[in-house]
């Protein structure tokens, strides 16, 4: 199993370092998070062997049993949905929550993060395609949000997430991918104080290429690393 999970980190490099040959990008500004979810802690240590820092993981209880396993390097990411009771469990477990889908939310990690001290770096979770069973804002709504959020002591916005539709053809999906590059651009252009747009965290197992060709920073890939759960 672990050869396996090797042969496929160094598949997925490789296809991020064409991928970024094709549209002139340097490798190192692509942060590849390996999707651990349901998957055993000796996968976990697999990849890690193999050169893998960052794991995401869509529950809670997930991070908090495994992160305290793992050597004191390994980054955890929050990629899924956060309920608001579980945000204090998670939050000296993780450099970054990527799933912040609304302004509650925001709110009681900022409360949870003043209590325990600390600072915690946080993506919006944009729901770019407008699919009704995905959580996240809607396009239109983030520089709301971010007018709000902004002004959390503790709480940093650090850019955007999105979980485009899963299609067959990776292509269908290069639109999504325009739109939150596009919208990280606005953004970026207004000097929000305590908003920074150098994270576009975008592309999955499927489309991760077309992602990184679209500008993102940070890829989750799962199924292309671990296999199928």
């Amino acid at each position: 199993m672990s050869s396996m999970i090797a042969a496929n980190l160094e598949e997925v490099r490789a296809r991020i370092d064409q991928a970024c040959a094709r549209c002139g990008r340097d490798p190192k500004e692509v942060t590849l998070i390996a999707v651990s979810k349901t998957k055993p802690l000796e996968d976990l240590q697999a990849a890690y062997a193999a050169g893998s820092r960052d794991f995401g993981e869509n529950k809670v209880q997930e991070i908090v049993s495994k992160e305290p396993e793992m050597p004191e390097d390994a980054r955890f990411h929050m990629i899924g949905h956060l309920q608001r009771n579980k945000v204090k469990q998670v939050l000296k477990h993780v450099v970054m929550i990527h799933s912040v889908d609304s302004v509650r939310l925001a709110q009681q990690i900022q409360e949870d993060a003043v209590k325990e001290g600390i600072h915690v770096d946080v993506l919006l979770e944009v729901n770019v395609a407008k699919e009704e069973s995905k959580f996240g804002f809607l396009p239109e709504e983030v520089e709301e949000a971010l007018e709000t959020i902004r002004n959390f002591s503790n709480v940093h916005i650090r850019g955007l997430m999105t979980i485009a539709p899963f299609v067959e053809d990776s292509e269908e999906n290069r639109p999504v991918f325009q739109k939150l590059y596009q919208l990280a651009v606005d953004i970026k252009s207004k000097n929000i104080d305590n908003v920074t747009m150098a994270v576009l965290s975008m592309g999955m197992t499927g489309d991760y290429e077309v992602a990184v060709e679209e500008g993102a920073t940070m890829i989750r890939v799962g199924t292309g690393i671990f296999g199928a759960r």
